[in-house]
């Protein structure tokens, strides 16, 4: 071997050792992005509503299941359907530290013109569950069933308030405004109080400032066991089971109206796909756990768990829908 030669091997041992301690010097790009400083979990409603109830499940899952490696902290921004929680994610554009809980509302919201940020301004982490519409009055009301309510609003359609969370046309009024509208009552003569969440409409409810709530069974569980509210109807297509197993659907009280509302999670605009990467591969992880599995029973919440690309496809067809029967309830924007 001459002189040349054994240079040339030389120069490769030393590119091919370089090489090697590069590689090994970057494990961030390796592994892809994940935080490295406290990550948000944004509710868009005030303490005790159903976002909150699932934002701080969530939280606790990171922490037990040590799946996000920094620390987390849930920050209720109420205010506007959600037009406040969801500006804020954006003052914090493609930054993975910011995780917000999402439902219908994100959409709804939007196709009434009350909100100007919806899915497409930010970015679609997953949908996580959904759960059916519950119709609650206090436990002493003189409103006896679906029915009762039903036939009071159609001799006076200003009878009763309602009050709702947290804002007009979404699944929570849609619980109550669909079985209202097929059964003939003009819903937008309805008397409706709206409130930042869920918590605060059945705290007015039990101060007997209005006469009757709709809101996801979560919300409604510990209410009606304690004995301080009574469910007169839920929007599902069959009744439920467990503590809800007595509650009859609309269906059986002569009102076709099925109504669910999902939640998941979202995040700001503009997030790289190794961000979504890494959040997908959290949801699918905690999804998965028995934990999340128990709670989902417990609280008669349906598994519906999306990714990030399927839920961004199922909000293209879920707003479309959602347009179209707001329009038919009279409570799309119009130009």
């Amino acid at each position: 071997m001459n002189a040349i030669q054994k240079k040339t091997i030389t120069r490769w041992m030393q590119l091919a050792v370089c090489s090697t301690v590069l590689a090994g010097s970057l494990p961030a790009v390796a592994q892809g992005w994940q935080p490295d400083k406290n990550v948000e979990i944004v509710i868009n409603t005030g303490p005790g509503s159903g976002q909150d109830v699932t934002g701080r499940f969530i939280q606790k899952l990171f922490q037990e299941m040590k799946l996000v490696p920094t620390s987390s902290t849930v920050v209720n921004k109420p205010g506007g359907g959600g037009a406040i929680a969801y500006g804020y994610m954006n003052q914090h554009k493609a930054d993975g530290h910011f995780v917000a809980i999402a439902s219908k509302s994100l959409l709804t919201n939007h196709i009434m013109g009350r909100a100007p940020v919806t899915y497409t301004h930010l970015t679609p982490l997953a949908i996580l569950f959904e759960e059916y519409i519950a119709v609650a009055v206090k436990a002493d009301s003189t409103i006896k069933d679906g029915r009762d309510l039903l036939a009071r609003m159609k001799a006076d359609p200003t009878s009763v308030t309602f009050g709702v969370a947290t804002s007009l046309g979404n699944p929570n009024h849609q619980g109550v405004a669909m079985a209202l509208k097929r059964a003939g009552v003009d819903v937008r003569k309805a008397k409706v109080v709206v409130f930042q969440s869920g918590g605060t409409a059945v705290t007015s409810l039990l101060g007997g400032h209005v006469d009757v709530v709709p809101g996801s069974v979560g919300l409604m569980q510990k209410h009606m066991e304690a004995g301080t509210i009574r469910l007169i109807a839920i929007a599902a297509p069959k009744r439920l089971t467990g503590s809800f197993a007595q509650v009859p659907t609309w269906k059986e009280q002569g009102a076709d109206a099925v109504v669910s509302n999902w939640r998941g999670l979202i995040g700001p605009g503009g997030m790289t796909p190794a961000q979504t990467a890494y959040w997908d591969n959290v949801t699918r992880k905690f999804t998965q756990s028995e934990t999340w599995k128990k709670e989902l029973a417990a609280k008669n919440w349906d598994d519906e768990y999306k990714a990030s690309t399927e839920t961004r496809k199922y909000m293209d067809e879920e707003y479309a829908e959602l347009k179209g029967f707001l329009t038919e309830m009279e409570l799309a924007k119009t130009k």
